[in-house]
């Protein structure tokens, strides 16, 4: 969704895009958005690592830069910036981090410092590397990745959704009945995202009922343990699942700029958030929801704190709505990365 947000904007900025991208893996499902993107199809190229795979990838992308010829090239995850990153073609690179996988339960250990090493590499390779938050910056030189003039932050700007009603959400699921309190979480249903939280959450909370809102490879897993009070919905739009909310809540290790926060809050949804990455930038303890560690215990204060105070909860309600216009406007979103082409393009003679 980040870049059926920025896509068209580069497009009336007179830019002319193509986003080259594999398939989704697994129980993943891909978004809808992708539809309306000029997308050029890697049949190699996918999530997990797999170095004969990779190689394919690696090598349609290559013949993909020599015949489209572009001016610049922008790539958006690990994967991506590592086979992008390491060609050798004399056209300017901007990588994005939308995060780091250095609080991945699955890249922990061992697993973590070839991840490092790569990146510190990959950083002199780039043109400018992109964050979606000043914390994801912070990380990253805190590890050796990269020099403080490389980074520039870039919050996330994100179209108006076009929210249906709570009572046509409510009957969409048939929870037309439904006399608790309900509370959302939106997010790939992987170990760094915390979903094994929300079932400890959950089970302390009966009187709550909790949907889940994703997929990813730990579904069914995190299904066959879930509680009575919690539902896994599997990927579903937005504008139907936040409606449903009276709490929104986010139990990730790492984050950058969650865009299904940034739309909870486009709903009006004050949040409950685990402190990681730059999720405090969307979610202002105090104002707009609650941040906590990510102890079950204080999170499961935080919730209690939102729901038992109807008053406070509404009045969140109303700032994440302004939180939500005045931050995270798409036009000022499309502008930043406008300067960086331009910027770029003119030290190479181009307009």
């Amino acid at each position: 969704r980040y870049l059926d947000n920025l896509v068209p904007g580069l497009q009336e900025g007179g830019y002319e895009v193509l986003v080259a991208t594999g398939h989704v893996q697994g129980s993943e499902i891909e978004d809808d958005a992708a539809k309306s993107l000029p997308i050029y199809r890697i049949p190699t190229l996918g999530r997990k690592i797999s170095p004969i795979n990779d190689f394919r990838a690696r090598r349609e992308i290559k013949k993909l830069i020599r015949e489209y010829k572009p001016d610049i090239i922008q790539s958006h995850t690990f994967k991506a910036g590592l086979l992008t990153r390491t060609f050798k073609c004399g056209i300017p690179k901007i990588h994005t981090f939308h995060g780091h996988l250095f609080d991945d339960p699955e890249f922990q250990g061992l697993k973590k410092y070839p991840v490092i090493l790569t990146e510190r590499l990959l950083a002199s390779h780039a043109n400018q590397l992109v964050t979606v938050g000043n914390q994801v910056a912070h990380d990253l030189l805190a590890y050796g990745i990269g020099e403080p003039n490389q980074f520039l932050s870039i919050v996330p700007g994100v179209r108006q959704l076009q929210f249906i009603e709570k009572s046509l959400s409510l009957a969409e699921f048939g929870l037309e009945n439904e006399t608790r309190p309900i509370v959302v979480w939106m997010a790939r249903v992987t170990a760094v995202k915390g979903p094994d939280r929300v079932i400890e959450i959950a089970k302390a909370m009966p009187h709550l009922r909790f949907l889940m809102v994703g997929g990813g490879d730990l579904f069914e897993t995190i299904q066959e343990s879930a509680p009575e009070n919690l539902t896994l919905l599997g990927w579903q739009i937005p504008e139907k699942v936040w409606p449903l909310a009276d709490v929104g809540l986010s139990t990730s290790d790492n984050e950058g700029i969650p865009i299904s926060i940034i739309e909870a809050q486009m709903a009006s949804i004050p949040v409950v958030a685990v402190d990681a990455g730059a999720i405090s930038h969307i979610v202002i303890d105090g104002e707009t929801g609650v941040i906590t560690s990510n102890q079950i215990a204080e999170i499961v204060a935080g919730i209690t704190k939102l729901i038992e105070n109807p008053e406070l909860r509404n009045q969140y309600s109303e700032n994440a709505r302004l939180n939500f216009t005045e931050k995270f406007r798409i036009d000022k979103f499309v502008i930043e990365y406008l300067r960086i082409y331009t910027k770029i393009l003119s030290t190479r003679g181009k307009n």
